[in-house]
């Protein structure tokens, strides 16, 4: 059985999927890549049977019919075999080096008998024309280098949760919770990173700095411009998300209070792209938005509406607008979405 399955989404991802790929094979025969050509129209498919023929141990190729980047997460963890699942995206890599001490520590920490749930490491956004590269590392919120619990964690800052590009799932536990992602859907890696939680009962964090988070390009989904054109699929994610777990029932203060940030950061991003567009149609949307939540779970509303961005989220006139402006400011240092 391979240490870690890593599923690569790809769609017309010709131009720069190599260096995914050829990242993840230094990880060697502890790996399984599993390269889902999501029914590209270029060289996306031939590039990666290559790389199958080339090393069959551990390259395999899945095409099928363009069902977006949920659906082909959700085909590379199907077909994953591996103890471990991650998701690397095609125009990101990751850290050669960091990634065998990665694989070296799941294999340190299996033989022992105390494998995690879920492993966390650091991402570095390599942002086009960024002359300092931020790094998101989660010291001072998780332990360093022992295996703990969530009553173990500690503050996370605004800019600290965690995201796919730093999550490390065990398999099992994400076929078990039943986490299936949306089809022809962008932001679903949320959904990646939130849903299966609950399910997580031990952890492992280790700071190094393995995923390179490749920002800047006109057509990725988190350019501002996109991110408003693309705002019915962000409020679709949202809505999942809220309606995934009723978060009041979470025995766990620490991960409850996890949660509510992170949907939090998810109204907030909703709520700002909405009124930035400024239609009355979006502006009905956006009171839709916290209506639902309102509706679905009443105390859950009340902890995201009067947080400190939730709340200036709702605020009427000029007056209203111009918090908002400034609020999005804020979030787009804090969450780096743009």
């Amino acid at each position: 059985m391979k240490l870690l399955s890593v599923a690569v989404p790809c769609y017309n991802s010709a131009a720069y999927m190599n260096r995914a790929i050829e990242t993840l094979l230094s990880g060697g025969d502890n790996m399984e890549i599993i390269i889902v050509n999501d029914g590209s129209k270029d060289e996306t498919e031939k590039i990666g049977l290559d790389y199958q023929d080339k090393y069959p141990e551990i390259v395999r190729v899945i095409t099928q019919e363009n069902g977006g980047h949920g659906e082909a997460v959700n085909t590379g963890l199907a077909y994953a075999t591996g103890l471990y699942f991650k998701v690397v995206d095609s125009d990101d890599w990751v850290n050669e080096k960091a990634l065998l001490e990665v694989l070296d520590k799941l294999k340190e920490l299996i033989a022992d008998g105390n494998s995690p749930d879920m492993f966390l490491a650091n991402y570095v956004y390599e942002k086009v024309g960024a002359k300092r590269k931020k790094v998101i590392n989660y010291n001072w919120a998780l332990p360093k280098n022992q295996i703990f619990t969530w009553d173990d964690i500690m503050h996370f800052r605004q800019s600290q949760n965690i995201l796919m590009h730093s999550a490390i799932y065990r398999t099992k536990l994400l076929k078990d919770c039943g986490l299936r992602l949306p089809k022809h859907t962008f932001y679903v890696d949320n959904i990646f990173v939130y849903q299966p939680l609950p399910y997580v009962k031990t952890l492992y964090y280790m700071d190094v700095n393995l995923y390179r988070y490749f920002i800047g390009r006109s057509d990725q989904s988190v350019n501002e411009k996109v991110m408003i054109s693309r705002i019915d699929q962000q409020i679709r994610v949202t809505r999942i998300m809220i309606e995934s777990h009723n978060l009041s029932q979470i025995k766990c203060r620490k991960l409850r209070n996890y949660m509510i940030k992170y949907l939090s950061m998810m109204m907030v991003i909703c709520s700002v792209f909405l009124i930035k567009e400024g239609s009355d149609e979006s502006l009905a949307k956006k009171e839709e938005l916290w209506n639902h939540l309102k509706s679905y779970n009443k105390w859950l509303y009340k902890k995201i509406r009067y947080h400190i961005l939730g709340g200036s989220m709702n605020l009427p006139g000029k007056f209203g607008r111009r918090i908002v402006e400034v609020g999005y400011d804020i979030a787009r240092r804090i969450y780096g979405f743009n």
